[in-house]
């Protein structure tokens, strides 16, 4: 039995009328294109039963991912010319590079490869940025790793819009993918203005495979409260997830935590700022840790990072680092494009060469969040035993 929504005649099963027409005037606007991207989310939640006391299996639920493929809708976003946002950002780099006269000026910048930029709808402001993220982190996937491409979204090669992502991550939890997140939402986020954060983005990665790697920056005091953090008290024993273990974090004969700078000497974590230790974080995973960088733009192989504090998240697709004075003390600004920003409006600053920094760049002292999470993604496919550990949300702490 079906009614039509009296509001966008949209025909819906009995069940589900009540819920939809109350999604009209949830913010007292009626926006036929949130109605649509609504029905779709409840389309979608449709295919499967949500609830933990069915006795549905996980390859029940494995089974509705095709589905969803060839129902998922692509999402809509404001396509940059000129080869794209990172490529406009790198010849203002270059400029700006270029008109620094003195030699005590010259710059390194390291970029992430193509991006395209989600902006927050106004159906999605306040709530949105995490999936927008999501689909930056994604946009860079498709275009740059074909191993990638071939298992994101069933093959689909675009990028999904909210609801679609929404469905996607129901099933990730679905599949025994973050399981403590799924307990959080009660396995049931289609349709919602719930916000999300770094572990969903992991589990919506990880649940094709993508080794989606996650790390917490934050004081000593909170270590004990990251429990899947290795070295926790509550944590299994540290091992090894990825290749920025290596050099994120050494310790010290004492074996206290030292954090590693650009040029590999160890310093106390607490004798430099919170902001430096990230930056320097940040300036090792878009160099590969090489110690010698040319002066200059580079484009790296390097892809860009979900960074988030509380609050909000935004997207970091580089890094610069000044050398200056006679010390040649390094002083790093991060290059950032953020959901909340109008796509437009960074492509016309950029073209123009004129007012760009205030929308891409921020420097350390902006990092004055408690805590901040970053998540990159490693190369490679996981299967088999791998893909089964990558259901457990581990992530690597690193002490401010």
């Amino acid at each position: 039995m079906s009614a039509l929504c009296p509001v966008c005649t949209l025909s819906l099963p009995l069940s589900q009328i009540e819920s939809h027409v109350n999604c009209h005037f949830d913010d007292d606007v009626i926006d036929p294109q949130l109605a649509t991207d609504h029905y779709l989310a409840l389309q979608l939640a449709s295919s499967s039963d949500p609830s933990p006391s069915t006795s549905s299996s996980n390859s029940d639920d494995s089974s509705k991912a095709p589905t969803l493929a060839s129902s998922q809708t692509k999402s809509t976003f404001y396509s940059v010319g000129n080869g794209g946002l990172i490529s406009l950002l790198k010849n203002c780099l270059e400029s700006e590079s270029k008109s620094k006269s003195k030699p005590s000026d010259c710059s390194t910048t390291l970029l992430s490869g193509f991006v395209d930029h989600f902006q927050s709808s106004k159906e999605d402001k306040g709530w949105g940025c995490g999936w927008r993220n999501i689909q930056m982190q994604c946009s860079h996937l498709l275009s740059h790793r074909e191993e990638a491409k071939r298992v994101l979204f069933g093959g689909s090669n675009f990028v999904p819009d909210i609801p679609s992502l929404q469905r996607f991550l129901e099933i990730a939890w679905s599949n025994g993918f973050d399981v403590s997140g799924a307990l959080h939402f009660n396995s049931q986020i289609s349709g919602s203005k719930r916000w999300i954060g770094t572990t969903e983005c992991a589990a919506l990665l990880r649940s094709f495979g993508l080794k989606a790697r996650v790390v917490d920056f934050a004081p000593k005091k909170a270590q004990s409260m990251y429990l899947s953090v290795p070295g926790s008290a509550i944590a299994p024993k540290a091992k090894t997830y990825g290749p920025m273990d290596r050099y994120v974090v050494k310790k010290g004969e004492s074996g206290k935590e030292k954090t590693v700078d650009s040029h590999g000497s160890g310093s106390n974590a607490s004798k430099i700022s919170k902001g430096a230790v990230l930056m320097e974080w940040v300036w090792n995973y878009f160099s590969g840790n090489r110690l010698n960088v040319s002066s200059g733009v580079h484009m790296t192989s390097k892809g860009p990072l979900y960074f988030q504090h509380e609050g909000h998240s935004r997207t970091i697709v580089g890094i610069q680092r000044r050398l200056q004075g006679t010390t040649f003390t390094p002083q790093y600004s991060l290059l950032i494009l953020d959901p909340s920003d109008f796509t437009k409006a960074i492509e016309k600053a950029l073209v123009e060469k004129r007012g760009w920094e205030k929308h891409l760049k921020r420097g350390a002292h902006t990092l004055t969040c408690p805590e901040y999470q970053i998540l990159y993604v490693d190369d490679g496919i996981a299967d088999g035993e791998e893909l089964e550990q990558l259901k457990t949300i581990d992530s690597h702490f690193v002490e401010f």
